[in-house]
């Protein structure tokens, strides 16, 4: 794990020039929820994919609680929860469909993803 957050944290302190954290972060939420609808969309065709979006989708959201409960976080507490508690629904929803997995399963973890880098981006 330490490894997806120093490539992370790389990414970040190379982008940071050309984009802000917020815009890396919101990128990385909208590829997660890309490759999510793709599998979904051609659930026939790409099924065999779901493991690799589920778990590229988890680590994500796995890197992204770590900056949360980072000491030098500057969000508010309230805020923190509200990530964590997030974070908690698409950890147990990510369990879900890979136990039963279905195309309309995604649908959540895709609105999720796509709201959160909305709200990222000012819009």
């Amino acid at each position: 794990m330490q490894h997806g957050f120093n490539a992370y944290a790389s990414a970040a302190r190379t982008a940071q020039s050309a984009v802000s954290p917020r815009e890396l972060e919101a990128s990385l939420l909208l590829k997660a929820a890309v490759r999510l609808q793709s599998v979904a969309d051609d659930w026939v065709g790409r099924q065999r994919e779901l493991d690799d979006a589920l778990n590229y989708n988890r680590k994500l959201w796995t890197l992204l609680v770590s900056a949360v409960i980072a000491e030098d976080n500057p969000l508010p507490v309230e805020i923190k929860r509200n990530i964590l508690g997030l974070a908690n629904f698409i950890f147990n929803q990510t369990f879900r469909i890979a136990a039963n997995p279905a195309p309309e399963s995604l649908t959540v973890l895709i609105g999720i993803n796509r709201d959160i880098a909305a709200g990222l981006r000012g819009r």
